[in-house]
């Protein structure tokens, strides 16, 4: 497999993490020393940080596990990701993607069956967020490693606290 299909990868495998909410798995995709960082458009090219950087697979791992909020029932997302951009210079690589997030909600089946009207999948989704993942890598032992990850969000995010 080539490296830039390999740094692809990468993000494919955080994105289904996120969906989980599974702070290990995203975690562990992330160096010791990494940053993850959240901006939101403030301009056709401006950004301004909201909250704090996260530090190393472990600081993601918590924020996974403790800041994102738990699917509701019959609920998921789904992240997409597209038009990746990466270039591969030895041991470091960057790669720019947008991506949309979709909220899905399965409707409940209810008690006495489907209406017999019924027909195919029953709830609903919607695009619920959009942006850019503009990511730094390095290869260590090996293996990518995400060293800076910034997700630059298309509209304002509200953080508790921040």
């Amino acid at each position: 497999m080539s490296d830039e299909r390999k740094v692809q990868e990468i993000l494919a495998r955080y994105v289904r993490a996120t969906d989980r909410r599974d702070g290990k798995s995203q975690g562990a995709l992330f160096t010791d020393d990494a940053t993850a960082q959240i901006f939101t458009k403030t301009g056709p090219d401006a950004y301004e940080e909201v909250g704090e950087p996260i530090i190393g697979g472990s600081g993601v791992e918590y924020a996974v596990d403790n800041f994102m909020a738990p699917h509701p029932e019959g609920g998921s997302s789904h992240h997409v990701t597209a038009d990746h951009l990466i270039e591969v210079d030895g041991d470091r690589a960057h790669m720019n993607a947008q991506f949309v997030v979709f909220e899905v909600r399965a409707s409940s089946r209810p008690a006495g069956g489907w209406p017999e009207d019924a027909f195919g999948a029953q709830g609903a989704v919607r695009p619920i967020e959009s942006g850019y993942y503009d990511t730094d890598l390095r290869r260590v032992d090996g293996e990518w490693k995400i060293v800076r990850h910034r997700v630059l969000m298309d509209m304002p995010m509200a953080i508790p606290g921040a």
